[in-house]
């Protein structure tokens, strides 16, 4: 096969590899973490949770992003990419052990939201830099194989730390506070890895890099501008649709996730335990929708562009959501979330690569970090529809039907003006 032939030379790319253990250590740190999180606020035993609590956590751990991601990316482009991944990660392993100490101490809940607050929102800081530095490591005739096996395989990294959170959760040791522990490991195994490169690698180009804090956020407001005018320009057209049909796709993927939540909470299950295995279990099948997205999408997209293959891909999940969703049992649940795993991981690839390819290096960092801000908004907003829509239990055929329409649209918005 073409991809792996493609994805052994890429391999041999040795910066690429350096720079895909941080993001492997990095992204199986959020997994465990993630899931850690999960556990505590909705699988509690003394927790009777509601789709509005989820909602809650959801906003309080992820609005505040919108603020943060801009700021994000104007540092990116002027902070040396590989400290940014070796400080990040030196931070959220302590902020971690702090969220650990936390979950077993009599303290408001306000306090563990801020610590976990502080870990997530590191991760905007070493999320965009991994993907603005990727050009760095490898040529642009592989740019679009890179992006199917580095995101990807953090994808497939954080969904296997998740599965590690899981077993020690469940069978290892009864306590969360041990699971996010082990996170923080993990982080700490993320900052010793990005040691391996030299400080300079992974960019921006010395003289953009201004290490003085308060001149690079004096110029925030004058660069952020300056970025949303160099993605809307003609030439860029294509990654702003982009972009707009992924941040639908997000928004649709976070309201089934609760959903998600809901039904494996009460509906599929009568203890708490059991409940979280099943969300672990979907969780994996998802992961492995992931990985099928990883091989199929440098070859579709190939074929069709990476435009018409997020087109198809929505327009897949349109269709699919609704027929497996709508019958509120476990096998199809599982089977709609490799569906999704694949249509969603398979578009992100696709858009991951219209972005990089269109966008200047010195760009790089402030697109990456809005393409975060619309994913974290769109999160937080499905959350929140998904929590005046859901029952108790869960089930929701408007619910449903409303993120089929949603697809549709994603579907349309990629290819709407080469139509024109």
């Amino acid at each position: 096969m073409s991809v792996v032939r493609d994805l052994r030379v890429l391999l041999h790319y040795r910066n690429f590899r350096r720079l895909l253990a941080v993001r492997l250590f990095s992204q199986g740190a959020d997994g465990v973490y993630q899931v850690a999180l999960a556990s505590y606020v909705v699988f509690s035993p003394e927790k009777q949770t509601s789709a509005t609590a989820i909602a809650s956590a959801m906003a309080i751990l992820l609005l505040p992003y919108s603020l943060v991601g801009p700021f994000a990316g104007v540092l990116l482009d002027r902070w040396r990419r590989r400290q940014v991944f070796l400080y990040g990660n030196l931070v959220r392993a302590l902020m971690a052990s702090v969220t650990a100490v936390l979950m077993v101490s009599q303290v408001p809940d306000w306090l563990f939201y801020v610590s976990a607050l502080c870990v997530t929102a590191v991760n905007r800081f070493v999320l965009a830099g991994l993907s603005a530095a990727l050009p760095r490591v490898v040529d642009a005739d592989r740019l679009v194989v890179a992006n199917s096996l580095s995101p990807t395989a953090g994808t497939l990294a954080a969904t296997a730390g998740g599965g590690l959170a899981f077993v020690v959760r469940l069978v290892v040791a009864d306590s969360d506070a041990a699971v996010v522990l082990l996170g923080s490991a993990l982080y700490l195994c993320g900052a010793l890895a990005s040691l391996r490169m030299a400080p300079e690698l992974l960019g921006p180009d010395r003289e953009l890099v201004q290490p003085r804090l308060t001149s690079a956020l004096t110029g925030t407001t004058r660069d952020l501008v300056a970025g949303v005018r160099h993605l809307t320009a003609p030439s860029r057209r294509e990654a702003a649709r982009a972009l707009g049909a992924m941040t639908l796709m997000r928004f649709c993927y976070g309201a089934l996730l609760v959903m998600l939540l809901m039904l494996c909470r009460y509906e599929f299950s009568t203890e708490t335990d059991d409940g979280l295995a099943l969300l672990g279990l979907a969780l994996g099948i998802s992961g492995a929708g992931f990985f099928a997205a990883a091989v199929v999408t440098p070859w579709a997209a190939g074929r069709l562009g990476p435009g018409r293959w997020i087109a198809v891909c929505a327009g897949a999940a349109a269709i699919l959501e609704p027929t497996l969703g709508l019958l509120f049992a476990v096998a199809p649940m599982l089977a709609a979330a490799f569906v999704l795993g694949l249509t969603t991981q398979g578009a992100k690839i696709a858009t991951d690569t219209i972005v990089q390819s269109s966008v200047e290096d010195g760009f790089r960092g402030r697109v990456f970090s809005v393409y975060d801000v619309l994913f974290n908004v769109a999160f937080v907003g499905a959350a929140a529809v998904a929590a005046l829509m859901l029952p108790p239990d869960g089930r929701s055929v408007p619910l449903v039907v409303t993120i089929a329409v949603i697809y549709g649209a994603a579907a349309v918005t990629p290819t709407r003006h080469e139509r024109r």
